[in-house]
C-alpha cells in the first residue's frame, strides 16, 4: 500500500498494516507507535499541494 502525499510513511503503514502489530502479545505496546505519541513523526512529511484552480 502506498502512502498518500501529507502522511508520514510510518503512521500510514502501522495504521494500515496489521500484520506489523499482529506479531506483538497482547499486553505489549508497539515501540515505535509509542515513541511516535511521545515524540512525533521523525520523517520530513510533504504538505499534499493545495490548488484553488
Amino acid at each position: 500500500m502506498e502512502t498518500p502525499p501529507g502522511e508520514c510513511p510510518q503512521c500510514w503503514q502501522h495504521a494500515y498494516d496489521k500484520s506489523i502489530h499482529r506479531r506483538l502479545r497482547p499486553d505489549e505496546d508497539c515501540l515505535p507507535c509509542l515513541d511516535h505519541m511521545r515524540n512525533g513523526c521523525p520523517y520530513f512529511v510533504p504538505k499534499p499541494k493545495k490548488s484553488w484552480w
